[in-house]
This record gives C-alpha cells, sequence and structure tokens, in this order.
C-alpha cells in the first residue's frame, strides 16, 4: 500500500477555537481517509482475527460444559488471549506512532505514505514502548486516577514534538508539560469533546453491526455470529481510532501558536522566500 497524502499544502497555522480544531481533525480525517484508516485498519486485522478466534473458542467450550459433565478444556482459549497480548504490545505503538507520524506530515505539507509513516513509527517503537511501559508504571504507583487524567492531558503532544521536533522520550515528555503548561482545562476539554465524537460515532457503527449479527445468525451458528461480529467491530473502531492521533496532532500546533508564535514564523518563512524562476 503506497498511497499518499494527496493535499501538498501546508495546515494554515493560527490559534485555533475549539470549534475549529474539531473541523479541521475531521477535515484532515476526509482528506486522506484511505491513509489513516488504511493503517489503522491493516495493523488492527490480526487483532480482530486473534479476538473472534477467542470468542469462539469460549462460548464453544461453555457449551460443551453445559451439555456434558466434562471440565471445558481452556487451553486453546488461553493461547488465543496470550497471542492477542503479544501482538497488541507489538501492534499498538506501530499504530499510534504510524498515525500521528502520518498526521504530522499532512500538516507539514509534506507527502507521506504507508511505507514512510510504518520506517518512522519503527525508528521511534522503543520510544513508544518506553511511553507505555512509563504509563504502566505510573498506574501502579499512583492510585489516583485523577493524577493520571492530569499528566496525561500534561503528556499529551509529546509524540508529535517527537517526530517533527526529532526529539528523544525524556524531552519530548518535558516539551509538552511546557506547552500544555496554563491552557491544562482548555486541552482537557478538547480531548474530552473528541472522546465523546469517538464514542457516539463508534457507537452508532456498532449498532449498524447488531442488525448485521442478528441476520448472520440465520447462516451461522450463534457463536460463529459472535466471534464474527466481535472481530468486525473490533475493525469497525479502528476506523475511527485515528480521529484521536489527528486531534493530538493539531492540538501540538496550536499549542505551539499561541504559546510561541509559530503562525508568525511560518510567514516570516514564506516571505523570505524567494519567489520560483520563471
Amino acid at each position: 500500500m503506497a498511497r499518499t497524502l494527496s493535499a501538498p499544502a501546508p495546515l494554515r497555522l493560527r490559534p485555533l477555537e475549539i470549534g475549529d480544531l474539531l473541523d479541521e481533525t475531521f477535515r484532515m480525517y476526509r482528506r486522506h481517509f484511505f491513509l489513516f484508516a488504511g493503517i489503522s485498519v491493516i495493523l488492527t486485522i490480526p487483532l480482530a482475527v486473534g479476538a473472534g478466534f477467542s470468542f469462539f473458542n469460549l462460548f464453544n467450550d461453555l457449551a460443551l460444559q453445559t451439555s456434558s459433565s466434562q471440565p471445558p478444556d481452556l487451553g486453546p482459549t488461553l493461547a488465543s488471549l496470550a497471542i492477542i497480548l503479544v501482538l497488541a504490545i507489538a501492534l499498538y505503538p506501530l499504530l499510534y506512532g504510524s498515525i500521528t507520524y502520518a498526521a504530522c506530515e499532512s500538516a507539514l505539507g509534506r507527502p507521506v505514505t504507508f511505507w514512510s509513516a510504518m520506517r518512522a513509527a519503527l525508528r521511534r517503537y522503543l520510544h513508544i514502548i518506553g511511553y507505555f511501559l512509563l504509563l504502566a508504571g505510573m498506574a501502579i504507583l499512583f492510585c489516583l486516577f485523577p493524577l493520571w487524567i492530569w499528566i496525561g492531558v500534561r503528556w499529551i503532544a509529546w509524540m508529535p514534538a517527537m517526530f517533527i521536533e526529532n526529539i528523544g522520550l525524556g524531552t519530548a515528555l518535558g516539551r509538552s508539560w511546557r506547552l500544555v503548561e496554563g491552557r491544562w482545562w482548555r486541552t482537557f476539554l478538547i480531548l474530552f469533546l473528541m472522546y465523546i465524537l469517538v464514542e457516539v460515532v463508534s457507537g452508532a457503527l456498532q449498532a449498524f453491526l447488531s442488525l448485521g449479527q442478528f441476520l448472520l445468525q440465520a447462516f451461522v451458528s450463534s457463536y460463529l455470529s459472535l466471534a464474527i461480529s466481535e472481530a468486525t467491530g473490533i475493525l469497525v473502531s479502528s476506523l475511527v481510532a485515528p480521529i484521536l492521533q489527528i486531534a493530538t496532532v493539531l492540538i501540538y500546533f496550536d499549542l505551539r501558536v499561541r504559546r510561541e508564535g509559530l503562525d508568525l514564523f511560518q510567514l516570516a518563512q514564506r516571505v523570505g522566500t524567494p519567489p520560483p524562476a520563471a
């Protein structure tokens, strides 16, 4: 898959109100739908297949237990769950990293393909894994959920900063911390609204899939229907997942415009660029 982001024009850097930021997020996703959705769906397919297989084994084992006195053999189910866990650890850093990189390049007006996004995510793979491990350690050490939210919002722009400014994990976390300083509540409100919108869209798609599952039960067993529905639901949810990554990139640029006057630097670069030769 080598589809390139189509629009060569960079994002027009300006202070974005909350409504403008939401509009720009969905506009970018629509403009480059096949790239963002392709990355998300392709990397989610192994997880969807594994989840469907686990559901089928689990419900089939429970059915055998109720129909006989023999204890169910949960070995295949546990094995498939272990495989899903390994796949999730391996694929989610690539998923988040490649989508964020693609959104960054789109905002800068640079062409990007599926494979270039994958290569960029692989180069930063250990940094992304390190961030996830840091979050896991924080969840263990700090048992206060509001504290997680407060720190998570302060770190929200770390991945765009890492790709755009070519910095490491620790520097990117500190960079995000300083950018969000003084604008925590606004950033939190944007993320909260984006999360609600994603959940509403995902819920609507899941409701449509429920109708398909009901019709599918007329042709296959109920266990297989549940397995197919679970796998399809994961794939459908992956279609809306890039919205949050795109919004994160736009939040990063908006914070830089408001705190550092990045739009003025962009204007100065355009004025200082000589016109093309006739």
